[in-house]
């Protein structure tokens, strides 16, 4: 079978973000499948994927052979005042979501995102399946005291430690994070580069960067440590070097970072909604959302409870997953 994935979230912002990292792992995982050749370009090949698809942005194409599109939420539409479109957005809108009528079928990442695509995209649920992700291989237990000792001393890190990677947009709910861990006296490393920006965008007035101006409060705090942009080498030993890694989330598509320090053997902390329990099922400990108190009051537990995940789940699984979608198409 010919397959062209497009290999846009490769390149630029997305290469650092959960699209590319899905992209990335779902082109190496269907390259070691012996069914399946890669193309570089759409001439040729019987299936068409668009790993992503941008809600205010003409991302996909019509093109006139089977194609696959992932969607991997539709966070905007479930805090519109945060994520305004504007006049240009709702034009692109409207033209991906009739390009939308001519996909063989979506992939999401939960069955809490295909819930939210039917309902706000307006297509069939049966024409929307979902293919769960996976943490890398990469990300597993380090025995290495050196190795971690080493990367304690680079970035400066204390002794214990609460971890979060990842990004700041307002479904990210990292002030509720930062004001539990202030309370609670636990220091909270966050990696990512756009915690390191934020006070670069603070004076904005668009409507997706006002709760930075709380963050970057809170990022005043001598318990909060922001290390910027951590390559994938460093970052495995992060989640290994925490004592917790929380997730507190208001909305995931999926959420990988919780997978990755289970990974490694570091428990997990999440708000309980309906995405991150979906996917950690026991595997965590939860609190309310928007709950400061309650979130502190599990971080000063030293004794973090462990549980199993409901599901395997493994980048080959995701890999066989999705070509089962393809020849289903074809």
């Amino acid at each position: 079978m010919k397959v062209f994935i497009d290999k846009n979230p490769l390149s630029g912002g997305h290469a650092v973000r959960g699209v590319g990292f899905y992209t990335k792992n779902l082109i190496n995982s269907l390259g070691n499948t012996k069914e399946v050749e890669l193309l570089d370009s759409p001439q040729g090949a019987e299936i068409i994927h668009y790993p992503y698809f941008d809600l205010f942005s003409h991302t996909l194409k019509i093109i006139n052979k089977p194609t696959i599109v992932t969607i991997h939420d539709v966070i905007p539409f479930l805090y519109p005042k945060c994520y305004p479109p504007g006049i240009k957005g709702r034009i692109n809108f409207f033209r991906q979501k009739r390009a939308l009528k001519y996909v063989a079928q979506i992939i999401t990442d939960s069955e809490t995102s295909k819930k939210d695509i039917v309902r706000f995209l307006g297509v069939e649920s049966n024409k929307v399946s979902v293919v769960y992700l996976a943490a890398d291989d990469k990300f597993s237990k380090i025995k290495n005291k050196k190795v971690l000792e080493d990367v304690r001393r680079k970035y400066d890190l204390p002794s214990m430690f609460v971890l979060y990677v990842g990004d700041i947009n307002y479904n990210k709910n990292l002030e509720t994070l930062c004001k539990a861990c202030i309370k609670a006296k636990k220091y909270l490393v966050i990696a990512g580069k756009a915690a390191q920006q934020v006070e670069e965008f603070s004076s904005f007035k668009h409507a997706e960067l006002k709760h930075y101006k709380n963050l970057v409060e809170c990022f005043k705090s001598k318990y909060i440590k922001r290390l910027g942009f951590v390559p994938d080498k460093d970052l495995i030993v992060l989640h290994n070097l925490a004592d917790v890694y929380c997730q507190p989330s208001l909305y995931e598509g999926f959420g990988l970072p919780p997978l990755q320090s289970l990974a490694c053997g570091t428990p997990v902390i999440a708000a309980r909604t309906n995405t991150l329990v979906e996917v950690l099922g026991d595997a965590a400990e939860y609190f309310k959302p928007n709950d400061v108190g309650a979130l502190a009051k599990l971080l000063r537990n030293d004794n973090f409870k462990t549980g199993n995940l409901p599901r395997k789940y493994s980048w080959e699984k995701t890999a066989h997953e999705t070509f089962k979608i393809y020849k289903q198409v074809l």
